[in-house]
């Protein structure tokens, strides 16, 4: 133990040296008290690191010790004194990292959800993936998992009947399971694979005329090639104005930002600036494009938008290429750069900082060194505090500053629902999973119009005449509630549009999948039926920024 610590030890420092070596953009979050400081070599934390963790091992009053704990937390806490985001993974860690990085996981490739009646929970499978392992072997929606690889699911929660669904590519899941209404259990068994996680959940036509993609997962390998082709499906549809949805997105991979913000700018527009070295490196990043898209967008950004999404949104901002609506975003604007070390773990480290094309920082302020309040530090109203950096200006001439993130151009705070009414409206949610698996295997008599006797039917945009949750419907699942559930008529009556919302989506789900069932809950979001809203605006400040652009190149040529 003694001489194996001390070799990963020495990996770490020397890996990590040339950086450590030098000084960071944000080489210490708290500020350093007046006294001389000793310069202390790599040996000699190496040795004094050995000798504490020899100490631990030989003294300490348990021998029941994780050292690979110890170890994680000692660099992370070596890490976090010199920026949040500098991160140390262990080896699972780092696989599981370079895994989302591919945009995908391993398992079975479907969506599971619980139902809780007659005092037992059961977890049955909602939908599967196209061409996934599950999708495969026809499993469906209403499957109801009874075991995996001979362990008994019963009464588990569906987190924990994931975790045995997934598992290393090409190992086997054999599952028992019972189909709704059948009477004999059926047996399948599976081999894991890859199966896909996209950056674009969704992309489809939200209005004539009207585009919207869902780019809430993060930017990952595949995401640039997504995009390109969720733009060019909306094109054939006759797209005249496109919402991007960034809310949630805390970033990824920097390059695949930058091939979609260059879709739209021109060529020699600037997307972002990388500065290290405390400035003394400044690399800008240009789009290449001569015949940029030209569609008027609208993006949307909320807390959760961060890193890789900003420098995107950014960058359409300072041109006025987008107009941005919402709520601030985080404020991540710091690179981090992975660096491989033995034992297959990995070093996060921050190398840089990210300007926008005005010059603005998006990093937030972390100078505290509290990682809890820089995770969740707000003002009265929910947003980051306001600080205002040096100002700014976009193409066209308007004001924008740094420093929090990315404002938007309006901001449009998300429909709240009290503690008290959420708490109101998870007690529906057992019955109208259960009211909905009747619907959709026929068992509900004079609705077989509900039926869903078919495989998923995929990349379908729903209809306002598909599923519709009529009055008779309604009142049908009322008195199901009350007699299977106990639930009361008030208790039903009061939520009433949550009813319909949640059951047409449990339908939508069995016949088009988890994915398109979104579609449903994007009908009730007043962010974005407000950006639907703003489109022509978006539309103008092109046409602005276009015309400033213009004048530019004229002066210039002068």
């Amino acid at each position: 133990m003694k001489k194996s610590f001390a070799f990963f030890l020495s990996v770490v420092l020397s890996s990590s040296l040339v950086v450590f070596g030098q000084p960071q953009a944000a080489a210490k979050i708290v500020p350093p008290v007046s006294v001389a400081k000793k310069v202390v070599s790599t040996e000699e934390i190496e040795r004094d690191m050995a000798e504490a963790f020899t100490l631990i091992q030989d003294n300490y009053i348990s021998k029941k010790i994780d050292y690979n704990d110890l170890m994680k937390s000692s660099i992370d806490s070596m890490l976090h004194q010199l920026d949040p985001h500098s991160n140390y993974f262990d080896a699972k860690e780092a696989e599981q990292f370079r895994t989302d990085q591919s945009s995908q996981y391993f398992g079975i490739g479907a969506t599971i959800g619980d139902l809780f009646e007659n005092g037992e929970t059961s977890t049955f499978i909602k939908a599967t993936f196209e061409n996934a392992p599950a999708h495969r072997a026809g499993l469906r929606y209403g499957d109801r998992i009874l075991e995996v690889n001979d362990v008994s699911m019963k009464g588990k929660i569906f987190s924990e009947v994931r975790t045995f669904l997934r598992g290393p590519r090409g190992t086997v899941a054999k599952i028992k399971f019972l189909r709704f209404g059948a009477n004999a259990p059926q047996t399948v068994e599976l081999i894991r694979d890859g199966v896909p996680q996209p950056s674009i959940p969704e992309a489809y036509m939200i209005r004539p005329g009207i585009g919207y993609i869902a780019m809430t997962g993060s930017f990952n390998q595949t995401t640039g090639d997504e995009f390109r082709d969720a733009l060019a499906l909306l094109k054939k549809q006759g797209l005249q104005g496109l919402i991007i949805d960034l809310r949630g997105n805390g970033g990824g991979l920097v390059r695949e930002a930058y091939r979609i913000a260059s879709s739209f700018l021109d060529n020699g527009q600037v997307i972002f600036t990388q500065k290290g070295q405390l400035g003394k490196t400044a690399d800008s990043y240009p789009s290449q494009n001569g015949s940029p898209d030209k569609t008027p967008l609208v993006l949307m950004v909320n807390g959760g938008t961060a890193s890789a999404s900003e420098i995107l949104a950014g960058a359409l901002q300072d041109h006025d290429r987008a107009f941005v609506v919402g709520e601030t975003s985080f404020g991540k604007g710091l690179v981090q750069n992975p660096f491989s070390i033995e034992y297959g773990s990995m070093l996060l480290l921050t190398i840089a900082k990210y300007e926008t094309p005005s010059g603005r920082l998006i990093q937030r302020d972390y100078s505290d060194g509290n990682l809890y309040n820089y995770y969740n530090k707000s003002g009265a109203d929910g947003e980051p505090p306001v600080f205002k950096g040096t100002e700014k200006m976009t193409d066209s001439g308007r004001k924008v500053y740094g420093g929090t993130g990315i404002s938007p151009d309006e901001i449009i705070k998300p429909q709240t629902i009290t503690q008290a009414k959420a708490i109101s409206q998870a007690k529906l949610n057992d019955s109208i999973f259960g009211f909905g698996l009747a619907l959709a295997f026929g068992k509900v008599a004079e609705f077989e119009t509900y039926k869903v006797d078919r495989e998923i039917k995929f990349n379908y945009d729903i209809k306002s005449t598909d599923f519709v949750i009529t009055d008779s419907v309604y009142n049908t699942y009322k008195k199901y509630a009350v007699d299977k559930f106990k639930l009361t008529v008030a208790q039903i009556d009061k939520e009433r549009s949550y009813v319909e919302r949640v059951l047409r989506t449990e339908l939508v789900t069995a016949a088009f999948g988890s994915q398109t069932s979104f579609q449903v809950f994007n009908e009730f979001d007043n962010q974005l039926l407000r950006s639907i809203e703003l489109v022509p605006k978006a539309k103008d400040l092109a046409i602005a920024a276009a015309k400033a652009n213009m004048e530019k190149k004229v002066t210039t040529n002068k």
